[in-house]
């Protein structure tokens, strides 16, 4: 009788896991894995680093402020008490265990075991089966000191995370972080939306309040308003920002007087909202004199452009904003966009920028824009960023990656961010780093691009790390 061999199953989450060729594997492991990480592009919360926060279980690190999760958990019939309600923690990490099975082909699937293999080392599938051991493995490993905030920081070798900010913070967080100097660069990012949303009067009345308050600075009419935001972006240069962000439905490039952006300020502050013409104009001009000290600093510009937030109005109510109810726009991109970067390079004020593409539709007009306004001054003035929200996952970083290829130059890709607002979120760059070591390698052993890995495999380095550090000047 012969007897059966048992035979282990391969761990979903493997060595070789996304990398299809012999050339990717050898890519990625020997260039882009033991980079270190530039995190420039972040939601996290910058005093659970000051405080070095420790989490007390998964749903704390994992699901409080996930709206990829919340999104998936309601697409799964998921009631809302067991997503952001009042249930108990332990309940809502259930209700995510019984949703992971049902995100098979989403980037959430591979997400969750990435993470789940990287951070407390369990191969086993999540599912409702697997999860109360999970949560009880976890939950203890979750009080040792390598994690908390910092321990993660430097589990995942972050050289620097850039948080993003309004311009009314206070930057207490930042300031502790870096008298603390314990190893990662935590630095500001500027991001002045709500000085634009004069469409909003009694909500953007109460920020031009705040702004008065924390700039000094009396927003009294347009020129006060541009003098506060002057005041707070010199201030955020003084605690070590280096980049402001923008997220927009699209570049405003509008262009007025600036008296009748005044008009446009007086009518707002009076609590009337202005039409869709003129909180255009007023955006624009606000925009470009955010440029234009950009430039002046050096500081690198992020456009985030294309989306459509908080489509759910009964949900935003609710619950609030950011929360899992946006979408892709078809928001038309190049010609505003066109005139916002020309404004600023005609007139010498064009900082470094990074134009972020939501669309993928759009990804050519992102792609050839950015070429525009190379000017020989740096290598990769003007970046095409990498594949941003709805497009961060394997199929629409490569569509990026691809564009970017043909359009312009890859070798000078600034590479991936995490977009997060969890700190179990590191492993993207991971996940990154696979799929562009796999779309590589299959470059090479089809003859497309050469088989030397001194080149190749230099520019797998260079993106993973050393292009951004150079870009972004962070110090």
């Amino acid at each position: 009788m012969r007897r059966v061999r048992k035979v282990r199953a391969m761990a979903f989450i493997h060595d070789d896991f996304l990398l299809s060729t012999r050339a990717a594997r050898r890519l990625y492991h020997d260039y882009a894995k033991d980079e270190p990480i530039l995190d420039y592009h972040n939601h996290l919360p910058p005093n659970d680093i000051a405080r070095n926060r420790r989490f007390n279980n998964l749903h704390e690190i994992w699901l409080e402020g996930d709206h990829y999760k919340w999104r998936a958990m309601r697409c799964n019939g998921v009631p809302e008490e067991l997503i952001t309600g009042r249930a108990d923690p332990r309940e809502k990490f259930m209700a995510w265990a019984r949703t992971v099975p049902h995100t098979l082909r989403n980037p959430l699937y591979h997400w969750t075991h990435l993470e789940l293999k990287r951070y407390f080392g369990i191969d086993e599938l999540l599912n409702e089966k697997t999860a109360p051991a999970i949560w009880e493995q976890t939950s203890e490993m979750l009080s040792r000191p390598e994690f908390s905030t910092r321990g993660i920081l430097k589990k995942f070798a972050i050289r620097a995370l850039c948080t993003t900010d309004d311009p009314v913070d206070d930057l207490a967080a930042h300031a502790r972080c870096r008298d603390d100097a314990f190893g990662t660069g935590v630095f500001p990012t500027f991001r002045p939306d709500k000085a634009l949303a004069v469409h909003q009067p009694a909500a953007w009345n109460a920020w031009c309040d705040s702004l008065g308050e924390a700039s000094g600075i009396e927003v009294k009419d347009f020129d006060c308003l541009l003098r506060a935001l002057e005041r707070r972006h010199d201030y955020f240069h003084e605690h070590g920002c280096r980049l402001s962000d923008h997220g927009l439905n699209h570049a405003h490039g509008s262009f007025i007087p600036a008296v009748r952006a005044s008009n446009i300020f007086n009518k707002a502050r009076r609590g009337k909202a202005p039409t869709e013409q003129e909180h255009d104009e007023f955006a624009s001009n606000v925009m470009l004199f955010i440029g234009q000290l950009n430039a002046r600093k050096g500081w690198t510009m992020q456009l985030h452009l294309g989306p459509i937030r908080n489509n759910n109005s009964r949900l935003a109510r609710k619950i609030g904003a950011d929360v899992g109810c946006d979408s892709i726009g078809d928001w038309p991109q190049a010609a505003a966009l066109s005139r916002f970067l020309d404004r600023l390079d005609s007139e010498d004020s064009l900082p470094r920028t990074v134009l972020y593409n939501v669309n993928p539709a759009d990804n050519y007009v992102f792609g050839t824009m950015a070429g525009n306004f190379a000017d020989g001054s740096i290598a990769g003035k003007v970046q095409f960023g990498s594949g941003w929200w709805f497009v961060d996952q394997k199929e629409g970083m490569e569509w990026q990656m691809n564009a970017l290829s043909n359009l312009g130059l890859l070798s000078r890709f600034i590479g991936m961010l995490t977009d997060s607002r969890s700190f179990m979120s590191f492993p993207r760059h991971e996940y990154f780093r696979r799929t562009l070591c796999n779309l590589i390698g299959k470059d090479i052993e089809s003859g497309e691009v050469p088989a030397d890995y001194d080149l190749v495999g230099g520019m797998v380095k260079n993106i993973c790390y050393e292009n951004a550090r150079s870009f972004l000047r962070l110090e």
